[in-house]
């Protein structure tokens, strides 16, 4: 019987995440979408992990106006988006009405496709997002973060997904987001969660160390119901493989996606221009199409590795590359094997940096650190260094329950604190995530709407020293390092 492969584009979210940096603007992803709604995708992923961070704090645009105005122009096709369980889009966790209102004017807005996971892969931090998700009426698809290490196997993914299923998953995703899953990995994981349970198989990689195509294709034939690719202009590399040679390997087979050629590469004539821009103005570093089989080594996420470089760029350090890479591993052990995929790739491998530049291992704790090895972030799959703990959080007592559990509601709290901004519902849950960030983007709103007069030119003032970030000058990654 044939097997239809179904595709999930993410050129407008995760592929210029994972090589850019997340600098695609509106502007840029509007003039295609005609003929991306066109083309047939399962879905379009568009929205979430690092893109609203990255609106706020680097582009002067607002996230939910970006997500109406692609709803708008793209009708056909399901929007789909990345939700990071109890930490939403942010880095700490939230109370559970801020992760209802958040579910509710995502789906409002235009998303359709709402892809949880947590870092951890503590499914206590996927409850309430499933449950809001199925109540304002998403598609939920809840991920298995996949990773490698003593404490995972197939038998533990399974398990997983299992328990995902039965608290109503409409979809299960692989999040690969480091390409770790190999393909004859892929090919037995998949065939036994096609036999054990019964919703569809989303499957998502990169292509960091070149077997992402393989993985697929092994995939295919053991029955993967979806995909996730990127148009080959921001395809493979740190990004997803691309999505053309993947139709056209499928062509005329069991597996055709029925995808346009044509209209594919008609797409991927637009973006390249995109890409050319973005490259030119410093956002999309060549080393992102490298394939770098380190990856396998030291699990290093796709958005990670770019971002690391762009870490050490700022402390003048870029020659400690490999040393930080090579530290990474010894962290997460310390740490109890938590899957490095955002925040706890931003943790982990901050704190590499830290250690490699710090004069010594563990000088410097971030506060991020500190959080995870606390319980903050819930509960670590693996056995912790309790010499490391102690030396983090001293002799403080760690949570062991669902940590949102402890959260009051806070979005009145919120509402109150920026009631003097607000011009709709949504900027509560924009400021919940980002204070300081959005606070200042809805300043210059404010004034761009309400220009004051010119105030008189200033003397110049001696110059102030430097604000002192350890160590020197690295500071914790930010939210758009996000990782998928």
């Amino acid at each position: 019987m044939a097997k239809k492969l179904f595709i999930t584009d993410t050129i407008l979210r995760d592929a210029h995440q994972s090589q850019a940096a997340t600098r695609m603007r509106t502007e840029d992803m509007l003039p295609a979408c005609e003929i991306l709604d066109s083309i047939g995708y399962w879905s379009l992923e568009c929205w979430g992990g690092a893109t609203f961070d990255s609106c706020l704090r680097f582009l002067n645009e607002d996230p939910w106006d970006r997500l109406r105005q692609l709803k708008k122009a793209l009708p056909n096709t399901k929007l789909q988006m990345l939700f990071r369980g109890q930490n939403i889009l942010g880095y700490k966790h939230y109370a559970d009405d801020v992760v209802e209102q958040f579910c509710r004017k995502a789906i409002e807005n235009g998303i359709e496709v709402v892809r949880i996971f947590d870092a951890l892969n503590d499914i206590r931090n996927l409850e309430a997002a499933i449950k809001f998700t199925k109540k304002y009426g998403g598609h939920c698809e809840p991920a298995i973060s996949y990773t490698i290490s003593p404490v995972h196997n197939e038998d533990y993914f399974v398990k997983m997904a299992k328990e995902l299923v039965q608290m109503g998953a409409d979809t299960i995703c692989i999040k690969d987001m480091a390409n770790l899953l190999l393909p004859y990995a892929a090919y037995s994981l998949v065939k036994r969660l096609k036999k054990e349970i019964s919703v569809p198989i989303h499957l998502h990689t990169h292509n960091s160390t070149g077997t992402g195509d393989m993985t697929y294709l092994m995939a295919v034939q053991a029955g993967v119901d979806i995909v996730d690719c990127a148009l080959s202009p921001m395809g493979n590399g740190t990004a997803q493989p691309a999505t053309e040679p993947l139709v056209a390997t499928l062509k005329d087979t069991e597996y055709d996606t029925g995808l346009d050629l044509l209209k594919l590469v008609e797409a991927a004539k637009y973006f390249r221009g995109v890409a050319e821009r973005l490259a030119k103005e410093g956002s999309l570093d060549p080393k992102v199409l490298s394939v770098d089989v380190n990856t396998l080594l030291y699990q290093v996420p796709g958005g990670m590795l770019s971002n690391l470089i762009s870490q050490l760029k700022q402390a003048n350090s870029e020659d400690k590359y490999y040393d930080v890479l090579e530290e990474i591993p010894r962290v997460r052990k310390d740490f109890g094997y938590p899957p490095l995929v955002t925040p706890t790739s931003q943790i982990v491998g901050s704190q590499a940096v830290f250690n490699v530049l710090g004069g010594g291992a563990y000088k410097t704790f971030t506060k991020e650190s500190k959080a995870l090895l606390r319980g903050e972030y819930g509960r670590l799959p693996g056995e912790v260094n309790e010499e490391v703990r102690k030396m983090a959080i001293g002799d403080e007592e760690v949570i062991t329950g669902r940590p949102a559990d402890l959260l009051k509601p806070e979005l009145d709290k919120y509402r109150e604190e920026i009631k003097d901004y607000i011009e709709q519902e949504e900027d509560v849950l924009s400021y919940a995530l980002f204070p300081q960030v959005a606070l200042k983007f809805f300043e210059a709103r404010k004034e761009a709407k309400n220009p004051k007069p010119a105030a008189p030119v200033a003397q110049p003032q001696p110059a102030q020293p430097a604000q002192a970030k350890a160590p020197d000058g690295v500071t914790m990654l930010y939210v758009e390092d996000l990782t998928v």
